[in-house]
């Protein structure tokens, strides 16, 4: 006899209440608690959060940066939770509406050991697919961002960012400006 896991949808996971302080993600229609992160990850998490919001804020931008809480709907069986994340304000014109489609412009994820090379590809590509303009794949131990976009073709394209380089916000946050040797800079 084979037994089969329920599946949810993005509507029905945004009506669980959870009752304990776990981060969960849907994907592919299947809950999963999430660990809770590094500490080096947190710290990073915090430090591009905040470059974030000091951009909007001194730009007078209006939009949200959220961090590792703030989930998004990507497909009717995908919830993700990146570790950062912006939205311009103008793309959620409801806050609690939380089932409907709209991925972040920005999603940065903060890497850890335990993530799979197939897995941050599958996540960096659903973030992408789903309408995200800028992934950043942070790797804490090799002190690399990955800025990945998705070519007018539909192919993934990457480039890599080491300790000298400038990560900026793109066509998504013109004039952000963040020198990777700040992010790691603990």
């Amino acid at each position: 006899m084979v037994i089969q896991q329920q599946l949810y949808t993005a509507h029905e996971f945004w009506q669980i209440d959870f009752d304990d302080d776990r981060v969960y993600e849907l994907i592919e229609g299947e809950i999963i608690p999430m660990p809770p992160p590094r500490k080096i990850n947190s710290i990073i998490a915090g430090l591009i959060l905040t470059a974030l919001n000091v951009f909007l804020k001194q730009n007078k931008i209006k939009g949200y940066v959220l961090g590792a809480d703030g989930g998004y709907t990507l497909t009717e069986h995908d919830v993700r939770v990146p570790d950062v994340s912006y939205i311009a304000q103008e793309r959620i014109p409801d806050l609690d509406d939380t089932a409907e489609v709209i991925p972040p412009e920005i999603a940065v994820e903060i890497i850890s050991p335990s993530e799979s090379p197939r897995q941050i590809n599958a996540k960096t590509s659903l973030y992408l697919n789903a309408g995200t303009k800028i992934v950043w794949n942070v790797y804490p131990d090799e002190k690399v961002v990955e800025v990945w976009t998705l070519g007018e073709d539909g192919k993934l394209i990457m480039q890599p960012f080491e300790l000298n380089d400038t990560l900026d916000g793109g066509d998504v946050l013109m004039g952000f400006m963040l020198p990777v040797r700040e992010i790691f800079a603990q």
